[in-house]
């Protein structure tokens, strides 16, 4: 896991925490090509944006990193690693995910013409993604492709003082 150069930082439980939330931060995390990186991903998310704030809703960047995650396991082959890059930025988060399939993802930033069967488990993700994010799409890597979206910041809830 690799944080941007110059930023003030300090680790807890293993994950890069933020102490300056108007700075951005970067963190990169090799995933196992399995489903069980899917709760790690969705830890990830859920950590860095804890300590911000001015952050993306949390509840919704799990999801939809959730979703990322599980579409590139699902969809590409190998064994190679999936990369989890979470931004934090002062106005809101990128999240992308990276496999090794340089195939675009299907019904991302042009959706299909039929909406997907409610009967059906699958093909709700990237719908998901392309509602619930201000932003989505993908690019080439080198070693195959980026699937990322953005979330806006918005005001952390008030906590009752106790």
């Amino acid at each position: 896991m690799r944080l941007t150069a110059g930023q003030d930082r300090l680790l807890q439980n293993g994950l890069a925490v933020h102490d300056h939330p108007s700075a951005p931060a970067l963190w990169r995390l090799a995933l196992p090509h399995t489903t069980a990186a899917v709760p790690v991903a969705r830890a990830l998310v859920r950590t860095a944006l804890a300590e911000l704030e001015h952050t993306a809703d949390s509840d919704t960047a799990e999801l939809l990193t959730a979703e990322l995650v599980a579409n590139a396991v699902e969809h590409t082959g190998g064994g190679a690693p999936i990369e989890l890059v979470v931004e934090l930025l002062p106005t809101g988060c990128q999240v992308e995910v990276h496999d090794p399939d340089p195939r675009p993802p299907g019904d991302l930033t042009h959706p299909g013409k039929e909406p997907p069967d409610p009967w059906q488990e699958h093909g709700r993700g990237l719908l998901l993604i392309r509602a619930l994010s201000s932003s989505c799409g993908h690019r080439p890597t080198d070693s195959g492709k980026a699937v990322w979206f953005r979330l806006p910041g918005v005001p952390a809830q008030r906590r009752p003082q106790e």
